[in-house]
């Protein structure tokens, strides 16, 4: 079975991001033989800023959400047909009034999907950091794993980044990047990032050559564990193209050999734990959604409780 179940979820808001979005949910939806859903969610005015009269008012309150519910289903009838036109089947539309993030979540929980896709407000370099609210927090808040796209390509334009680390996230997230290696065809790298001497030996003091035979050992242990890696996802049908290890902040040194790999996706694990405690998402898989130059894939599996 897949690893991310049987129907993906697209949340588009019919702006540029989203339209880039809308062509890899469609790519991966038939690569992966996924149902595709399509949720659009239409803003309404918080009833706590009206004033009394027309807050008293459930007619008038019906109302809004009825016109922006049909709304939202206009904008979904014309993304659904860029989808056919795409050579996709017919995708399930959702029209949902209400905040955005919530209902998204929501929807995504109703449908029982295991990846929502859904577009990156991010505008380059400075900016990156400023990413759009909407879907950072479906990031923070999904049950199950949240595609953010950004950049100008559509799919996956270039190879796979995978981040190991030994956790229950990360072995996950080696399943996914070994199916969609599989299933697209694309390239697979692997990258598994040491801390550095100051962080691997704290204040305590070691010789010159206790340190350099601590190093040694741990990038022995390192190769070896790339090695398995590369083995597992290989018998599970992935290319892998490249082992990487590198030595500093896990992040930056992830987002960086992104970019000098020119990969067409960036694959990490979540340590979001669960229930109030999702919105805790691991530092490091959300500082990568912030700044990484293209597609972030944030691997969240609620079977291993998180």
């Amino acid at each position: 079975m897949s690893v991310f179940g049987g129907s993906i979820l697209l949340a588009t808001d019919g702006s540029p991001e989203a339209e880039q979005a809308l062509g890899t949910a469609a790519m991966l939806s038939k690569k992966l033989d996924a149902e595709l859903h399509l949720v659009s969610v239409e803003p309404i005015p918080d009833p706590l800023s009206w004033p009394e009269a027309r807050a008293m008012s459930p007619e008038l309150r019906g109302d809004i959400s009825e016109r922006a519910e049909k709304a939202a289903r206009t904008k979904l009838e014309g993304e659904a047909e860029k989808v056919k036109g795409m050579g996709g089947g017919e995708p399930i539309i959702h029209p949902v009034a209400g905040r955005p993030d919530a209902e998204i979540v929501h929807v995504a929980e109703e449908v029982g999907a295991g990846l929502v896709v859904i577009g990156s407000r991010g505008l380059g370099p400075v900016r990156r950091a400023v990413m759009g609210s909407v879907s950072l927090s479906v990031v923070h808040h999904s049950h199950g794993s949240v595609l953010v796209v950004r950049g100008e390509e559509v799919g996956l334009s270039g190879p796979i980044l995978l981040a190991v680390d030994g956790s229950d996230q990360a072995r996950v997230a080696a399943d996914a990047a070994a199916e969609l290696s599989a299933s697209t065809g694309s390239g697979l790298h692997v990258v598994f990032v040491m801390p550095t001497a100051e962080q691997l030996y704290g204040h305590h003091y070691y010789t010159k050559d206790l340190r350099k035979t601590l190093r040694e050992q741990a990038e022995e242990e390192v190769s070896t564990f790339l090695d398995e890696q590369a083995g597992y996802m290989e018998s599970r049908g992935a290319r892998v193209e490249g082992k990487h290890m590198a030595v500093g902040r896990p992040d930056a040194e992830i987002v960086e050999l992104a970019e000098q790999l020119g990969v067409g996706l960036t694959i990490v694990g979540s340590r979001g734990l669960g229930g109030v405690r999702r919105s805790l998402l691991g530092s490091v898989s959300d500082s990568v959604v912030r700044h990484a130059h293209g597609p972030v894939l944030v691997i969240r599996d609620e079977e291993q409780g998180t």
